[in-house]
């Protein structure tokens, strides 16, 4: 009795393993779907960073950074009829890009306002969507981004997505990203 009541359970146990194997296929695959479908974006777009990757993988979406290095994008007009010209969906990428400075740092109305207007004298017009770096962001300051009607973006959006960086300057990197 005892012996058939532990095949019973190990067949139920396998039966589990083989549907949660199933089921994270699909899962996969699906995410895999998504993200062919989806626009491609490249991360980091800024004056002071090379980024070759803008020309090799022919992103629909640029998050630009406002003031990367102190140097704010409005005084580089070459550099903004440049990206203008790639006739892409711009979107807003941090202020100055420094390590979670939206999660470490509390940003103030002012810095934001010089971000958003960094942004407008460079491209014409404000952003509507903001992803800050890293990802990361604390309540203060997403309740900061949200009052001045900024759309997040998150970590799911990051998924479903190709994203790219600038300087291949991210894990994984761009040609795994290329990948999947």
């Amino acid at each position: 009795m005892h012996l058939r009541n532990m095949k019973k359970s190990m067949k139920r146990c396998l039966k589990v393993i083989s549907t949660t194997l199933i089921i994270l296929l699909i899962i996969l695959v699906l995410l895999f779907l998504i993200r062919l479908v989806s626009p491609t974006e490249i991360d980091d777009v800024a004056p002071g960073i090379n980024c070759p990757e803008i020309e090799k993988y022919n992103p629909d979406i640029l998050y630009v950074i406002p003031n990367y290095n102190n140097n704010p994008i409005s005084h580089n007009e070459e550099w903004c009829e440049y990206i203008l010209s790639l006739n892409k969906t711009l979107r807003m990428h941090g202020i100055n890009h420094i390590y979670r400075e939206f999660f470490y740092l509390n940003i103030t109305q002012e810095e934001l306002d010089f971000a958003i207007e960094e942004f407008e004298k460079c491209f014409g017009y404000e952003p509507e969507i903001f992803k800050p770096p890293q990802l990361k962001i604390s309540y203060e300051n997403k309740q900061l981004i949200e009052q001045n009607n900024l759309k997040l973006l998150n970590i799911l959006h990051q998924i479903t997505h190709k994203v790219y960086h600038c300087n291949d300057s991210s894990k994984p990197r761009n040609n795994i990203i290329n990948l999947f």
